[in-house]
């Protein structure tokens, strides 16, 4: 049993970092609106096109020692970095929910959360598509788990309600719309208690590290809550049922 649990979590890691290799491209594609199906994998800076044997998660990187095959260019770590971090995830996902259809949902809305949280960093900026998909993969999540309905159903509206009050009442400036999507999908994914935790987790992530960015930097950085929030909900999906139980165990 504990050589299934090593093979299956070995495969996890591969898919993960074949997945993590084109969270890559959506990293780099869609805040430019390029096409990231037709349009092939190659060099951003002598348009060589890469070959299977250039495109093998972290292996390629590493061989090749950061650069482009082609003309020598250096090539960002981001991309091994992202890889090993998706497949990590997948495999922390794993050994949470076992071999379900919870872990193949979870962990390609890890994905999509590693996704939203590179692009928002970087261009203040969800792309629908991303929160689309995760709502898509928490109506599959709701489907299955059919008994539980109303909980994802109100997770929909628990916290993308209140958002979307200070979003009205601040005219756009405290919060921004794609929080609020965001927020929405991952309420239909874990349902209404881990959604609501993983806000305030979002919260304390995006308070905590904001301030030390600015200490650090000793300059004003504008707040991207995205990262923040997709790390909110990592958290909840991960430890967040032993959050809820340690705590209500604590006042009751």
């Amino acid at each position: 049993m504990q050589g299934m649990l090593v093979i299956f979590y070995l495969i996890l890691f591969v898919y993960g970092i074949v997945i993590g290799s084109f969270v890559n491209v959506l990293i780099y594609r869609l805040p430019k609106h390029e096409d990231f199906v037709k349009i092939r994998s190659h060099c951003m800076s002598c348009g060589y096109q890469l070959r299977w044997f250039d495109l093998i998660p972290i292996v390629s990187w590493v061989i090749y020692k950061g650069r482009c095959r082609n003309c020598g260019q250096k090539i960002s770590a981001q991309y091994p970095l992202i890889e090993a971090l998706n497949g990590v995830v997948y495999v922390l996902v794993g050994i949470v929910y076992g071999i379900s259809v919870d872990t193949v949902l979870l962990c390609l809305a890890a994905s999509m959360l590693i996704t939203i949280s590179v692009i928002d960093y970087l261009t203040m900026v969800i792309p629908p598509g991303l929160n689309y998909t995760i709502c898509i993969l928490g109506i599959i999540r709701m489907a299955v788990d059919y008994k539980n309905f109303a909980s994802y159903l109100f997770g929909f509206v628990s916290v993308a309600l209140f958002l979307f009050i200070l979003y009205t009442i601040s005219k756009g400036r405290w919060i921004g719309g794609g929080d609020i999507k965001l927020m929405a999908a991952t309420g239909l994914l874990v349902g209404w208690k881990l959604n609501i935790l993983a806000f305030f987790l979002g919260c304390i992530y995006g308070s905590v590290i904001h301030i030390i960015r600015m200490r650090v930097s000793h300059k004003g950085h504008v707040l991207a809550l995205g990262p923040y929030l997709a790390g909110g909900v990592m958290t909840a999906i991960l430890v967040g049922d032993r959050i809820i139980s340690w705590y209500f165990g604590k006042i009751m």
